[in-house]
């Protein structure tokens, strides 16, 4: 009998770094070949593609390899492709993968996010800005009011929880340190000295109320997720990790911004399309571009009620490797670099497999969230080991 489920079976990560003179396409095949080898697939076995946003010149760096890079480089024979800036954020290309692999379109899907914004900023020469000109696109909304930066638009939320509901710097940090600290025992984390609250506390300000500490940081790297039919699991050797459920949405985009960013109605609609419930998650990662993204990812997934975000973190204890809910344990973007997304879904299959080493969570964890975005637009995965 055929098994329409939709499961997670390669996982693959270059070397992450900043300002790497490895070719971004020759990291993207470096963590094929990873995954590939993890799921004990070849080549010959891939039939669909998938990407977030597509290759994309501007800004440098941030997508400088695309389906079609791929393909021809590795002489895939795929069926089915995807890519593009608008779905749902990153993990949006998961999504479209497992509609493909559910609908008969494709058996094993390759899914990857790669960045090269640290080494393209240091090379202008090969990945120049852009001059002057007319701007259009998701920016056509923000410049006109000098939002330049997603930290600008994230910071505005973030100072409405410090004035409506009380959010502590102190409270916020925990993010921050909580992933620093979980970065150090994870060998390919990009920053792996840790973080005091002291520091953190001192730290020049980006966008008040967010410091320098609550902000990633520009990576080189790539990350590959295969997603696989269920009907296709004996061509595995792996340890297939279930997709139990998705959901996503987008907000609007503009300077005029909605009450709630997209974790709200995300995180709630995931719980309607699963038997599970927030009590039975037993680790987290959650976006965090900036810290205050996982705010509004412990609130919209129901850990905690809105605006009481700021309590459930504490003093960081509840996060902690050995807490209640193990957040981020490879050390989120803000510890392990900017892997834009895909690095989320990454861990969660890690730690379901109990392939964390020094960092992964005791009790042989079985259901995970995995999150990207969360401003205007967010997909939020729920991942069974069954």
């Amino acid at each position: 009998m055929a098994n329409p489920e939709a499961y997670i079976t390669g996982t693959g990560q270059s070397e992450v770094g900043v300002r790497l003179a490895r070719h971004p396409l020759l990291l993207t095949i470096d963590a094929i070949r990873e995954a590939l080898d993890d799921a004990g697939l070849t080549l010959a076995d891939i039939d669909g593609i998938s990407t977030y946003p597509g290759k994309a010149a501007q800004p440098p760096g941030y997508s400088p390899v695309g389906t079609e890079d791929v393909i021809e480089s590795l002489r895939l024979n795929v069926r089915w492709y995807n890519g593009g800036f608008e779905i749902t954020s990153q993990l949006g290309a998961v999504v479209e993968a497992v509609g493909a692999v559910m609908s008969g379109q494709a058996r094993h899907v390759l899914c990857f996010r790669t960045v090269y914004e640290a080494a393209a900023l240091s090379r202008p020469d090969e990945y120049p800005r852009p001059g002057p000109g007319r701007i259009d696109g998701m920016m056509e909304w923000l410049l006109p009011f000098n939002a330049y930066s997603a930290s600008n638009w994230i910071a505005q939320y973030a100072m409405r929880h410090v004035k409506k509901y009380g959010l502590k710097r102190e409270q916020l940090a925990q993010i921050a340190i909580t992933g620093r600290a979980h970065a150090a025992l994870n060998p390919r984390a990009l920053v792996r000295e840790p973080l005091t609250l002291d520091d953190y506390m001192s730290a020049r300000m980006i966008s008040d109320p967010l410091c320098l500490y609550d902000c990633d940081r520009f990576t080189d790297a790539s990350t590959v997720l295969i997603v696989s039919a269920g009907d296709a699991l004996g061509d595995v050797k792996c340890t297939a990790i279930r997709i139990d459920a998705m959901a996503y949405s987008v907000e609007r985009h503009s300077w005029d911004q909605s009450e709630w960013v997209a974790a709200y109605p995300t995180g709630a609609e995931l719980w309607k399309r699963t038997d599970y419930q927030p009590k039975d998650v037993d680790v987290a990662q959650l976006y965090d571009g900036f810290s205050f993204n996982v705010v509004t990812w412990l609130e919209g997934l129901g850990f905690c009620k809105r605006g009481e975000a700021g309590d459930f973190l504490g003093d960081g204890k509840r996060i902690a490797l050995d807490g209640e809910l193990p957040l981020n344990t490879f050390g989120g973007q803000i510890g392990a670099g900017r892997l834009h997304g895909f690095g989320f879904a990454h861990e969660a299959v890690v730690q379901l497999r109990g392939q964390g080493g020094a960092r992964q969570v005791k009790g042989e964890p079985r259901v995970a969230v995995a999150t990207s975005g969360g401003g205007p637009m967010a997909t939020a995965l729920l991942l069974v080991r069954d």
